[in-house]
Parts: structure tokens; sequence; C-alpha cells
């Protein structure tokens, strides 16, 4: 195995979209493998790097919670192993609220890989969630698709997995409302609420944090700048420290009450001063982007 090779690790909750994120890997131009049994992995990478065989160099597996449960256990520790022969591993996590996931169960009627006749769906889930604790607790990136389209989380694995290099950090900074609740995915989370709100300005109440004039508004409000200031030099002091520590993914999210104003320009506002001396840094509106229907996958 060598350092050119890129192993990805796609698992999480059944319903989460894995399936998903696999055929956007598949079109990306990695040798997928779903359902790939942990204790199989192994056996997998020496297969396809073989001597005397072309090598396969990019290369994705599902893992999901039908493996033993002393193989899901292991794993974190082979993936230490992988990486100490510079082989870039990612390891991808993906989850969704339980209401979430059984209305899509209920949608699809499809049938839950843990689930039997005398084992309800959510107590199904629920036991998925324990097997997989082994995973989540090592993944470098964790996705909730609750609110996220297939459009969306194709965007997600295009550009924040498939784009890293090696030792890369891949920063998102992202803007939500607390109405609608904190992002599951986020590492650091940061609370805009006491900053002066351009809601209550009958003018910009149906603009956002992108448009000029509530951009001029914020300016103009001397706690804004102050917040600004605190929280960029928060980021530029640690993105660098995690850099160092091979961290592979950071996510910084920024909320207001409806994530429409303050979060949002607050964030693009971070996003360009700080991609002056990082990259990527990529910026993502939970509350203003445009919804192209539900995660439905497995």
């Amino acid at each position: 195995m060598s350092g050119e090779m890129r192993l990805i690790i796609v698992s999480g909750l059944s319903g989460s979209g894995k399936s998903v994120a696999l055929h956007v890997l598949e079109d990306l131009g990695y040798y997928c493998i779903d359902n790939l049994p942990a204790a199989l992995l192994k056996s997998l990478l020496d297969e396809v790097t073989r001597p005397g065989e072309k090598p396969t160099k990019r290369i994705a597996v599902g893992v999901d919670a039908r493996n033993r449960l002393s193989d899901l256990q292991s794993l974190p520790e082979f993936i230490g192993e992988l990486r100490k022969v510079d082989v870039q591993t990612d390891v991808l996590f993906l989850q969704a609220s339980d209401d979430i996931l059984l209305k899509r169960y209920g949608e699809t009627r499809r049938k839950h890989p843990l689930a039997d006749h005398g084992t309800e769906l959510r107590a199904a889930i629920d036991n998925e969630r324990e097997l997989l604790g082994p995973i989540i607790n090592s993944a470098d990136l964790v996705i909730d698709t609750s609110r996220t389209s297939v459009y969306e989380l194709a965007e997600v694995i295009r550009e924040r997995v498939d784009r890293r290099k090696p030792s890369m950090l891949s920063v998102l900074i992202e803007s939500f409302g607390y109405k609608h609740g904190i992002p599951a995915d986020a590492d650091f989370v940061f609370d805009l609420r006491c900053l002066p709100n351009p809601y209550w300005k009958t003018e910009l109440r149906a603009l956002t944090g992108q448009d000029e004039a509530v951009r001029t508004f914020l300016n103009d409000q001397p706690k804004f700048g102050l917040m600004y200031e605190d929280i960029h030099s928060f980021l530029s002091r640690w993105i660098p420290e995690y850099v160092s520590f091979d961290r592979a993914y950071l996510t910084v999210a920024l909320g207001c009450t409806g994530g429409q104003h303050r979060s949002v320009y607050m964030v693009d506002k971070l996003a360009a001063a700080l991609a002056k001396t990082h990259d990527p840094v990529l910026t993502r509106h939970n509350e203003i982007s445009a919804s192209g229907g539900d995660t439905d996958q497995s």
C-alpha cells in the first residue's frame, strides 16, 4: 500500500443517505463496494494493491451495523494502522433524527436491516446507533442529513470529501437558525442572538445577510464588529492547531434566531477573511439554501 491510495469508509444509520454517498463517489471514479464485512477490509486492500496488477488508487466501502460487533470495535485500530503507512483514510458517518428516519421508512416501506417480526422500527434504529458507536466515535466527518437533500449531500461529498488532499483540513462555516435546532455536525457553535436583529426593521425583514442593506445595517452595529473580531481571532488561533493535529474536517456553526440575517453575513465575512490564510474554507447557509427534496436513501 502506498501513500497515493485514498480509502473512504462510509457508514451510518440506515436511511441516512449512505447509498447516495457511495453513488456520488462512484461517479467521481472510486471503486465502490457496499455492505463490505469489516473483517474483509484488509483482504480487499491487499487484493487491489497486489504486485503485478494495475493498482486501484481510489476506493470507497460501505460498512453497516450488520457486521460482528468485534469487527466494528477493531475497525478504528485498523484505520490507525492504515494511516501509519500513509493510506489517506477518511471515515464518514451519516445520521439523521429518529423522526426523519421513521418518516423515510414509512414513505418507502422498506425493511430496516436490523428489524424482524419481533423488533419495532424505532427499537431497530436505537440498536443500530448503539452498534455503530465505535465508528461514529472515530469518524472524521459526521453528516446529519435530517434536512439535507440528495443534491446537497452530493455537493458535500464532492466539495469536502473528494477535494480534500492529504494533510488538508477542510473547514466548513455554516449559518443556522436556533428555532430549527443546532446542526448535529458542528464542532464549534457560536450564538449571535445577542446582536441587534435586522428582522425588526420592516424594510430588512424579507432580505437576508447576503443583501447589501442588511450588511450595512450590521456593519453599523458596534457589537457585531466586536463579535466578528472575537470569533475571527479564535478561529485564526486554533485552525492551525487542528491542521498540525492532522484533523481532516472542522465544522463551525453560527446561529441566530431564524438563520436569515446575522449568522448569514457573519459566515460570509469570516469565510472571506479566513480564506486568505487557509484553503479550503467552505460555507453553507442551512436556512436560505434551496431544498432539493428529502434524502430518502439507505
